[in-house]
């Protein structure tokens, strides 16, 4: 039923394992808040045949391939172009008050990246975009012509975490007088030339962190990520989980935290003899430590390489 993987061209990460921790009997209701092309959905809709699943992504032309890849499940399927942000609306639309699951796939999908025109990737000579939803103004070419070099510098250490920062900002603002940038393989050879490492010592193309940044900050990823988890949580019904997966160590970060917090107990400052937040804990974390893809996926799939799963169940209130 479906399509297969090489017919949409997008491997879903880690996708036994999602499926080991939400595929569960009591599962009869998941949100796929980050859809892409549909993989992960219809992994989730053919292991449990009770479930009803929606599904949103801000970026239309991911609604559009999964919408195709998950016809043949017709309307145990609802399909709405929306950021993660807008969970809680979604959920509303729908007439779901609650879920029983939850899935977050924070990565940029292979349709984006291998999309030239899209301007994800310094592999692929294009237009410097990187907007997933395609409504939007601001472009990555705005901000790398636009900014002043402050703001870059704490753009790629930032969202980068970029040991060149400085070097690479100063670049770009050169460069930029001279032209303006607005191609991803222009950008990637300015990027190139100020890097410190020997290309024989390089594990990574230099670009691959100012990428990452400038995706992050075109998309503004990481603000709307801890409260869209908060949100998500919220929406879960007791004993629902959310699973998490991540592809850089910042997100990961922050979805730790973000759970580390949820599930603790009292936060008030040591030495008070009772508690007087009256925080409770509402869930408790099933992954210690993040799940991270097995050799056998990394070798047939290298960008799964960097992905990590966390999850959370819900506790009842």
């Amino acid at each position: 039923m479906g399509g297969t993987v090489a017919d949409f061209g997008h491997i879903p990460v880690l996708m036994d394992e999602v499926l080991s921790y939400i595929a569960r009997p009591l599962t009869r209701s998941v949100l796929d808040a980050t859809l892409g092309a549909g993989g992960h959905a219809e992994a989730i809709l053919k292991a449990m045949d009770q479930v009803r699943l929606i599904g949103m992504d801000k970026d239309d032309v991911a609604i559009a391939l999964s919408k195709s890849r998950l016809a043949p499940f017709g309307e145990r399927v609802s399909f709405k172009r929306a950021d993660f942000s807008r969970i809680g609306q979604v959920l509303d639309e729908y007439d779901f008050p609650t879920v029983d699951a939850i899935l977050m796939d924070l990565g940029v999908s292979s349709m984006q990246i291998d999309n030239p025109s899209r301007g994800f990737s310094f592999s692929h000579p294009g237009p410097l975009d990187m907007r997933m939803d395609k409504s939007q103004k601001t472009t990555a070419s705005d901000i790398v012509n636009s900014a002043d070099e402050k703001e870059l510098v704490r753009i790629f250490r930032e969202y980068g975490e970029e040991r060149n920062a400085p070097k690479v900002a100063r670049a770009i603002v050169r460069e930029r007088a001279l032209s303006p940038i607005d191609s991803t393989d222009r950008l990637a050879g300015i990027v190139s030339k100020v890097s410190s490492s020997p290309p024989g010592r390089r594990r990574i193309h230099p670009a691959t962190r100012v990428f990452q940044a400038l995706r992050i900050a075109v998309n503004d990823e990481m603000s709307a990520l801890h409260p869209a988890l908060q949100t998500a949580v919220e929406r879960l019904n007791p004993g629902g989980r959310i699973a998490v997966i991540s592809f850089h160590s910042l997100e990961d970060r922050i979805v730790k935290r973000a759970f580390f917090d949820m599930a603790a107990d009292c936060v008030c400052p040591k030495g008070l003899p009772v508690c007087v937040c009256g925080k409770v804990a509402n869930v408790k974390i099933i992954t210690k430590r993040p799940v991270a893809p097995s050799a056998a996926e990394t070798a047939s799939n290298p960008r799964a390489r960097s992905a990590r799963l966390r999850v959370a169940e819900k506790l009842a209130a």
